[in-house]
């Protein structure tokens, strides 16, 4: 038996993106989700390391909850191309084909950016390099990045990735070992938007 590698994935707090079900940009935090960080339950003291997506909205999360994280690119928001900032209904009124093909082929790249496929890989690449690292890792990130890393643990199909719901702050504990993740548990919060997570990824 191998030594075991715990992860605690924290989705960011929320932000107009969330409410307003928009492909998010870098926003910043909204009043409600600085109030929510004001009193989050959870406890993310005890930590080996420490890591926060270079995004302006995993960043404040992590420096609200007083954690000295290190700025991980592997961590970063999906890449949504052209749809960046705008919403998702704008998106799918003007472009109702790449929409469709988007949510239903895990490789699509209709808007330019990054696919399903891609980020899962991405995400994989990133667990990998945790394990045989024994200890409590703590990563601030998205709920796509959340999403990709489930996938990853179950050795999912990449188009379960959407029938993944992940809340703003929401907790997801994987624990890696003997070479592989298993899914301990998903914390979902409250929900705070029809998209449940980060804007519309």
């Amino acid at each position: 038996m191998g030594m075991t590698t715990r992860l605690k994935l924290l989705c960011h707090a929320s932000t107009s993106a969330v409410r307003t079900a928009a492909f998010p940009a870098d926003e910043p935090l909204d009043p409600q989700g600085r109030q929510k960080l004001a009193s989050f339950p959870h406890r993310l003291r005890q930590k080996d390391r420490c890591f926060t997506s270079p995004a302006l909205r995993a960043v404040q999360t992590a420096e609200a909850l007083e954690l000295d994280a290190t700025v991980e690119l592997a961590l970063r928001e999906c890449d949504y191309g052209r749809w960046t900032g705008r919403s998702f209904d704008e998106v799918q009124a003007q472009e109702p084909e790449a929409v469709a093909e988007w949510i239903r082929n895990p490789e699509a790249v209709r808007h330019g950016g990054e696919s399903v496929t891609a980020l899962i890989a991405r995400v994989s690449g990133w667990l990998d390099a945790q394990k045989g690292t024994p200890g409590v890792i703590v990563a601030v990130t998205h709920a796509s990045v959340i999403r990709a890393a489930i996938v990853c643990a179950l050795e999912a199909e990449p188009r379960s990735f959407w029938r993944i719901d992940i809340a703003p702050l929401s907790l997801t504990r994987l624990s890696g070992n003997d070479g592989r993740w298993t899914l301990v548990s998903m914390d979902s919060g409250k929900a705070e938007s029809r998209t449940g997570g980060d804007g519309v990824d």
